[in-house]
């Protein structure tokens, strides 16, 4: 069996943070940028000594829980779909595969595991795809993503900034705009209202000073943040970084260095991209970062809500 997949189904993970949880809660289902890891077409240090086939890296995602209602939600669906979809069912999802997707944006990353609800695949029904206006107009007037709702195996629901959307009897999720590359559609991030606590999901992002809203008033304001950290630095790729505007690492650590440890251990980094080091196995810069109380999520990571 491939080395992967066994790891995978064995549930052997590393460095995951685990809570006891209550009756809902989060589960990290992916932390890489829209391409995954390794890099397709990488030859560099990040991908080939640094790459460790042991750990799970999937695209970023995350599922939500409630085992009261018997109910389990997406947070994007990445392309490595199946095998998320696969964990939250072994381990704590409804009886459906699936009763929701929230779909932050039109980026590859976020959107294209909804072919897998297709006929050459799943063969869905109906899986309920939570979108705001412009990322609807999109599926609707493009192919392959017509013929998902052609066929029914998709069914679209629009969402609006602002607006709450009750998922359960004891969970919401709220959309809200940010500032990024919107040539398909808007994006959005989510706040997440479980019955005792909350979280923020935004994976992607432009720099935080072109948000109308203050991100550490946002972070103080919940309990979990799930924040933008594709780049750790400037100059980490070899091309303008104006071009594929995202707060670097060490920007948000700037912006909450002055903030108490508890506001920092809300904080929990997401989207990687392959070149950055908080993907090395061993780094003595993010080792130093963590004891700071900023988190950098790992695949399997589970938080009650």
């Amino acid at each position: 069996m491939n080395k992967l997949i066994y790891l995978f189904l064995s549930l052997t993970f590393f460095s995951c943070v685990k809570q006891e949880l209550s009756n809902q809660f989060i589960t990290v289902l992916g932390n890489v940028q829209d391409a995954g890891y390794p890099h397709i077409g990488c030859e560099k240090f990040c991908c080939n000594e640094n790459f460790n086939s042991r750990t799970v890296n999937f695209v970023t995602s995350l599922g939500i829980t409630d085992l009261v209602d018997n109910k389990s939600f997406l947070l994007e669906a990445t392309p490595d779909i199946s095998m998320q979809l696969k964990f939250l069912k072994n381990n704590h999802s409804s009886s459906t595969i699936i009763d929701g997707v929230f779909i932050t944006h039109a980026h590859i990353g976020h959107y294209t595991g909804l072919m897998y609800f297709g006929r050459e695949a799943l063969g869905a029904y109906k899986v309920p795809v939570y979108v705001m206006p412009k990322m609807k107009l999109f599926l609707e007037s493009n192919s392959p993503w017509d013929q998902l709702i052609d066929l029914n195996n998709i069914q679209l629901s629009e969402i609006f900034h602002n607006k709450n959307i009750t998922i359960s009897n004891n969970l919401e999720i709220v959309p809200f705009t940010v500032p990024h590359r919107d040539e398909f559609s808007e994006t959005v991030g989510f706040k997440i209202i479980g019955p005792n606590k909350s979280a923020l999901f935004i994976p992607d992002i432009n720099k935080w000073n072109l948000w109308d809203k203050d991100i550490v008033q946002e972070v103080k304001d919940v309990d979990y943040a799930f924040l933008d950290a594709t780049f750790f630095k400037d100059g980490e790729v070899n091309r303008s970084m104006d071009e594929i505007p995202h707060p670097f690492v060490v920007e948000t650590l700037n912006l909450f260095k002055n903030e108490s440890n508890e506001v920092k251990n809300k904080i929990y980094f997401i989207h990687f991209n392959h070149t950055n080091i908080a993907l090395q196995d061993k780094n003595s810069v993010i080792d130093s970062i963590s004891k700071l109380g900023y988190n950098f999520t790992r695949f399997g990571d589970q938080l009650s809500l």
